[in-house]
């Protein structure tokens, strides 16, 4: 008796499926610097915390791959910008599975959409980056755009553009839109580096959660930019995280809400229950360091398995 239950035991605690995680790779070739906030950042060496990932990866074998963003930095040499991109998304192809890519600032710094879309193979109409997929039945991945309305990626000229720019002069009186200078408290996030989610994008997401629920599915959410206060920087939240938060705890099947760009990254849960993960970054890797991932997806819970500057975070489900 004894030996079947703990047969049955084993048996439940096998994940359905698993995944890689990785962000802010920000590969350029130039040498080693530090952020406005004075954090070093080991330009070259992310690349090797990129292979090293990948090379543990196929090891272990998730199912898949998902890059948070940023796979290159925005001080890459323009003229290397389009091979930079190339080369990083051939160490990607590397892992023997699938890849996922999300679009962040320092990508767009770097290319327009309309050439950065198809490298990433994100494929999507009018040069948007959002999407979902399905990996077993039980589960649905939903990949937002944060920067839908954005002061970079879209032609100067494009309405996205324009938005974007009035309502930073609308919420930013500084000079340099970059700077949080007399910004308080959640204001701090209206910069030029962060973006929105439009309303035609809300307007899918809603649709996709109403499908989810009626196909009994449980929801992650993944965003370059985080979506909760606790789990990030002030400066580092996406614009609209308020009208987003409040589609997704409309609908229980979401559990989880994984993102990027916050490189110090962090864990919360928020009033709803529903679990916040931001990843630490692959930039600021010391050498011989790393951050990247592995998260196992049980029937009610995320179990990460972290590497070095990456925490292991168990995500059990609250709702």
């Amino acid at each position: 008796m004894g030996s079947a239950n703990g047969l049955v035991n084993v048996q439940s605690n096998q994940p359905l499926f698993s995944f890689g995680v990785i962000t802010d790779v920000q590969y350029a070739d130039i040498p080693d610097g530090r952020s406005f906030l004075g954090v070093p950042r080991y330009y070259r060496h992310s690349l090797l915390v990129l292979q090293r990932a990948v090379k543990k990866w196929n090891h272990r074998r998730p199912n898949f791959i998902m890059n948070f963003g940023d796979i290159i930095d925005g001080f890459c040499p323009k003229e290397q910008s389009l091979n930079a991109v190339k080369k990083l998304v051939m160490e990607f192809d590397n892992f023997n599975g699938p890849v996922y890519h999300m679009i962040g600032n320092h990508c767009l710094y770097n290319l327009p959409r309309e050439k950065l879309l198809p490298l990433l193979r994100i494929h999507s109409h009018n040069d948007h980056a959002y999407y979902d997929f399905s990996p077993i039945p039980e589960y649905r991945f939903v990949i937002l755009d944060g920067y839908d309305i954005s002061a970079i990626g879209w032609p100067k000229d494009h309405p996205k553009t324009l938005k974007a720019l009035k309502f930073l002069n609308e919420k930013n009186p500084n000079s340099d839109k970059n700077s949080p200078n007399g910004l308080v408290d959640q204001e701090r996030r209206f910069l030029m580096f962060n973006g929105a989610v439009g309303k035609e994008q809300l307007e899918w997401l809603e649709n996709v959660l109403s499908d989810a629920t009626r196909l009994n599915q449980k929801v992650v959410v993944c965003c370059h930019l985080p979506l909760d206060p606790n789990a990030s920087s002030r400066e580092a939240l996406l614009w609209n995280y308020d009208e987003v938060m409040e589609v997704l705890h409309r609908y229980s099947c979401v559990k989880v809400c994984l993102a990027g760009h916050d490189h110090k990254g962090g864990h919360s849960v928020d009033s709803h229950g529903i679990h916040h993960r931001v990843f630490e970054a692959a930039l600021e890797c010391p050498p011989g360091t790393d951050a990247f991932g592995c998260v196992d997806v049980f029937d009610d819970r995320l179990s990460l398995s972290g590497t070095d500057r990456m925490k292991s975070t168990e995500m059990i489900f609250c709702r």
